[in-house]
């Protein structure tokens, strides 16, 4: 963990002395979503595509009824990369990340156009199955959720389900796999029959975050995972993240600029449903393309 803050000082130090060169804009007034909509086209700045693409998104659209949500928005998730997405609440950075395993089927009027491919199949052909496309690209939530059930049968119910396993000694050796990859698996392993409930709210996360490895997904896609954590939990998870993307392509929408500074490769800005840069972590926080870029993460809005 501490080699991690280590390694991002350079580029959060960036980050500061953008904040502190600029006093003048800071001072001045928000500008309000009318001035900001018509201030420039909204042309994506950036590069928002990779050699080695894990998974791909064209013109993808979202619609809840006849209100637009995602407008038109071309990006790649790179292979063993974690690609943070960050913006102002409400600008559609959830809802895309939904869309990437079809939770947004879930919303009666919710409505998604475009093209999405996990390692060039359409996830939203006619003949995609959610269920197996949900263990592929696997999803944690702001709230941690453990089944009310112990903690061997949060990580079990998966592999179960699925049918992954063909007995309790190839069970037994996934479980204890995932929760050794979610960091989780010395502080557990003497109870594993104890409720997965009576966790603290950080091991609570790890353990959803081992029930997601546990059916072995290519994609794992993180909404907020420590908003509703303390620091050391928040911590504990970085670190875990970190040690993931060396087996798995991560997708995590924060609030906390910070910790997308921390943990992410490369990052995403959403603005009012438009995808406004993509780039390497380090260059968007000290050298932002795009004006609104620059002025969300310098605070003059959002």
């Amino acid at each position: 963990m501490i080699q991690i803050l280590q390694n991002n000082t350079a580029q959060l130090a960036g980050i500061n002395s953008l904040v502190a060169a600029q006093p003048e804009e800071t001072s001045q007034a928000p500008l309000s979503s009318s001035e900001m909509v018509n201030r420039e086209e909204r042309i994506t700045a950036g590069n928002p595509f990779t050699d080695n693409p894990r998974m791909t998104c064209r013109n993808v659209n979202v619609y809840y009824g006849d209100k637009p949500a995602i407008n038109d928005v071309s990006i790649d998730i790179a292979e063993h990369e974690v690609l943070a997405m960050i913006g102002p609440s409400g600008c559609g950075k959830s809802t895309f990340l939904r869309c990437l395993n079809r939770m947004n089927d879930t919303i009666d009027i919710c409505r998604v156009t475009g093209d999405i491919k996990l390692d060039n199949m359409d996830i939203y052909g006619k003949d995609i199955d959610v269920v197996p496309l949900r263990a592929q690209v696997g999803m944690v939530f702001q709230k941690p959720n453990p089944f009310p059930k112990s903690i061997y049968d949060n990580v079990a119910y998966g592999p179960k389900i699925h049918g992954l396993v063909a007995n309790k000694t190839e069970l037994d050796q996934v479980i204890e796999n995932s929760l050794i990859k979610a960091g989780l698996w010395n502080e557990v392993k003497d109870r594993l029959d104890q409720p997965g409930t009576g966790l603290s709210g950080g091991q609570q996360q790890r353990l959803c975050i081992a029930r997601a490895i546990a059916v072995g997904p290519e994609v794992i896609l993180m909404d907020e995972p420590c908003s509703a954590l303390d620091p050391i939990a928040t911590a504990i998870i970085e670190e875990l993240i970190a040690e993931l993307k060396e087996q798995f392509t991560i997708v995590i929408v924060t609030h906390n600029m910070q910790q997308a500074a921390r943990v992410s490769q490369r990052t995403a800005y959403f603005h009012l449903g438009d995808l406004l840069e993509v780039g390497r972590t380090d260059k968007l926080f000290t050298a932002p393309s795009h004006q609104l870029t620059e002025d969300y993460i310098t605070g003059r809005f959002g």
